[in-house]
């Protein structure tokens, strides 16, 4: 059975094996992308920033567990929290007002997909965030049903897992990724 666990002190050592047993994530991002840019920086700066953060309480992550492993997670914070978004030209084009909160990526261990281990992340970021008081959330996902996407492409999350979660969509800022929104 699948749950969901807050990443905190006490979960880095599930995430960081999993992230460790994965390259680092995306060649050793670290899942601090959306946190800030990522260029000249390496895998090592980026390790310890996220394990900081994990430590000092300013990095969100819905970690999904099977028993003591961690199989990934859905990352989330508000817009000063996580800044840096895909296609964020667009978006700022047609922006009116920030959301409260962001859904900005997911991962899924190798050897875990097609499992679920997504849509139980998103559900656990839901969970935390209406435990922090709620408000207006958005994601930024990939519109796939015209086309094959790899899954490692889809970082930003699938169209229908938020759309099984009652999210929205509220414009497109790219061929086929939207704004998605909900409110918790």
């Amino acid at each position: 059975m699948l749950t969901t666990r807050a990443l905190d002190a006490d979960t880095w050592p599930a995430f960081a094996a999993l992230v460790e047993a994965n390259n680092g994530v995306w060649g050793g991002c670290w899942c601090v992308g959306f946190h800030l840019k990522l260029k000249g920086r390496t895998a090592a700066e980026n390790r310890a920033e996220k394990e900081r953060r994990a430590h000092d309480g300013t990095t969100r992550n819905a970690l999904v567990f099977d028993g003591p492993d961690c199989l990934g997670w859905c990352q989330f914070g508000t817009p000063a929290e996580l800044p840096e978004i895909k296609s964020k030209r667009r978006y700022d084009k047609g922006l009116t007002t920030l959301p409260d909160w962001r859904i900005t990526c997911f991962f899924t261990g190798k050897g875990h997909r097609n499992k679920g281990v997504a849509n139980a992340a998103l559900a656990g970021a839901l969970d935390q965030i209406a435990a922090l008081g709620g408000g207006v959330v958005e994601g930024y996902p990939e519109e796939t049903d015209d086309r094959k996407v790899s899954g490692s492409f889809l970082h930003t999350g699938p169209m229908a897992a938020f759309e099984n979660h009652g999210f929205t969509r509220t414009r497109a800022i790219a061929p086929h990724r939207w704004v998605v929104t909900r409110t918790i």
